[in-house]
């Protein structure tokens, strides 16, 4: 099989996503996240499934889906499998207490539930994405009949909000689950657990992308060599 283009090689993210997926045992069930990190992880597990590993997959999205089949890796379903043995997925962000800021791909909504789903949590990531403090924007996933609403309740919380357009299509970005995504920007964020409980109450929105549930993150330098920082 042939690597598929992750998008140019970046050794820091094919460092720490190969050295997350030796995480993976036989017979583990395992959550596949989205993104160009977490495709070298899904590489390099369809090229152990090729020597003999067992495990079956949960993937976040149609991306990780097409990667995962080329791979070889053999997939099944939160209704099939509830309970997860472990997650690996990307970040667009994480701080100094491993909070994570992620949907920049949009999967953040399956992301979530997949995370949630798993008795351990990781993240890969390559050195630029780690900081002190979250300051990226905040992906929301929001339904197309609510944006209005959900861009003023952002703003009543002290945000900026900006519907993502497509970059390659007329109109806005549509999610795997056919809805909208609204980028908030908050700045420094001081309480990550502060904002995500404040933003999963606000009315017409289906999930934000602040992660507070991360065991542990993979981060991946540029000479090749792999930080593991957990709680």
């Amino acid at each position: 099989m042939k690597e598929r283009n992750t998008g140019g090689e970046n050794p820091g993210k094919k460092a720490a996503g190969i050295a997350a997926a030796d995480l993976v045992k036989d017979g583990m069930v395992v959550g596949l996240g989205t993104g160009s990190t977490t495709a070298y992880t899904i590489a390099e597990l369809g090229r152990r499934v090729r020597e003999g590993l067992d495990i079956i997959a949960v993937v976040t999205s149609y991306q990780s889906e097409m990667l995962a089949i080329e791979a070889g890796i053999t997939l099944t379903t939160l209704a099939e499998h509830p309970e997860l043995d472990i997650a690996i997925d990307g970040a667009d962000q994480v701080d100094s207490s491993l909070s994570t800021i992620k949907g920049g791909g949009a999967a953040h909504t399956r992301e979530k539930v997949v995370s949630r789903s798993a008795k351990r949590f990781v993240i890969v990531a390559d050195e630029s994405k780690v900081s002190e403090k979250l300051e990226h924007y905040v992906p929301i996933e929001v339904l197309p009949y609510a944006r209005e609403l959900v861009a003023k309740q952002v703003k009543e919380l002290g945000g900026k909000p900006e519907l993502r357009m497509a970059a390659r299509k007329d109109g806005p970005v549509i999610t795997d689950n056919g809805n909208f995504v609204i980028d908030a920007s908050f700045g420094i964020i001081d309480d990550p657990k502060e904002m995500s409980a404040k933003l999963s109450q606000l009315t017409g929105i289906v999930e934000h992308g602040i992660f507070t549930n991360v065991d542990e993150v993979y981060i991946g330098k540029k000479d090749g060599s792999v930080e593991i920082r957990k709680l």
